[in-house]
């Protein structure tokens, strides 16, 4: 008996040792798939747009990934994603002079401010993140429709130098794909470098030891709900820019694309746990998933049955890992 404990608790571990190389594995085994199915998917003009098209998503993740390893969830991502976006637009669309780095800037304070009044409700008022994020998405849509009368914000109401900052390059690259790329170098310093950092994965492991050790809860709580607000203000001034439409309808429902591209990059729903490579690569799949079935005639039913049983294998597998992880170090303690 004691032998099989023991190979279980080997295997998990060897899963979460390699989980990253297996979905790394993963993605390229698709990859090979759909270019034998497609021999348009590998090329370059493909592999740019497909990038370019995941980098918002990827942006967005990062922010959630923090919320999650304290144990939370946002719910309102997308309703404060269109809050931001329609702002700027109409913003933009009135001076349309305006520099379009104050543009951004705008949208991430408009974010910033529903995000911190968001951590407020939970770390202050108590509320249950799942409750207090669906209701402020509730107020945030109503709150888009009402600042543009219900009306949409169309291309020919935006000046060039705005739908530049989503379209543009600099050096050849994609203005989206750099600002995801510094976006993440900033949060990898942030998360493993800063005390801060540490103390977010303090409170997703065990809130009542990060409470005994001094540490501030409800400030970790509040951070990591402002910083998601003011990046899905980011990702709202993109998504606008890139294509030149702001509507009261947009990114709806995609919270709950990037809460499955968190959890396919290995974060635990659970809180506690989850790295910026992982999520790279949980991005990077839902990205492929998005472009390569089109490619090879999948139904559109059929993708999202594909997608779904993708994501719950996900969270099948990681819910093992967590177990034998929590069951090898049980069998090391000396008693």
């Amino acid at each position: 008996m004691a032998e099989k404990v023991t190979e279980k608790v080997s295997l998990s571990a060897s899963i979460a040792r390699f989980r990253e190389v297996g979905l790394l594995g993963f993605i390229i085994l698709l990859s090979i798939v759909v270019q034998l199915r497609n021999s348009s998917f590998l090329t370059l003009e493909n592999l740019n747009d497909m990038i370019t098209n995941t980098a918002i998503l990827s942006i967005l993740a990062i922010g959630m990934m923090l919320v999650i390893i304290t144990g939370g969830i946002d719910l309102s991502i997308g309703a404060t994603l269109a809050l931001s976006g329609m702002i700027a637009a109409l913003t933009v669309g009135a001076y349309p002079n305006l520099n379009p780095i104050l543009a951004i800037l705008l949208g991430i304070l408009v974010g910033v401010v529903s995000g911190g009044i968001l951590g407020v409700i939970i770390s202050k008022g108590g509320v249950l993140p799942i409750i207090a994020t669906l209701g402020m998405m509730y107020i945030f849509r109503g709150l888009t429709f009402m600042v543009s009368g219900g009306k949409w914000v169309s291309a020919h109401q935006m000046p060039a130098s705005f739908k530049g900052i989503a379209t543009g390059s600099f050096l050849g690259v994609n203005n989206l794909i750099l600002i995801a790329v510094i976006t993440y170098l900033a949060f990898f310093y942030f998360i493993n470098h800063t005390r801060t950092g540490r103390q977010i994965y303090a409170v997703g492991s065990n809130p009542d030891s990060a409470k005994i050790s001094g540490i501030n809860h409800n400030r970790i709580i509040w951070l990591v709900y402002t910083l998601m607000g003011g990046i899905s203000g980011l990702a709202g001034v993109l998504w606008v820019s890139k294509f030149a439409s702001a509507q009261g309808d947009t990114a709806s429902g995609y919270e709950l694309t990037v809460i499955a591209a968190c959890v396919l990059g290995g974060v635990n729903i659970a809180g506690g746990s989850g790295k910026i490579s992982g999520l790279i690569l949980g991005s990077v799949l839902i990205g492929i998933l998005n472009n390569a079935l089109p490619l090879i005639n999948v139904s559109p039913f059929w993708q999202m049955g594909i997608q779904g049983s993708i994501i719950l294998i996900a969270v099948v597998l990681n819910a093992l890992v967590k177990r034998g992880v929590d069951l090898n170090a049980l069998m090391r303690r000396k008693i």
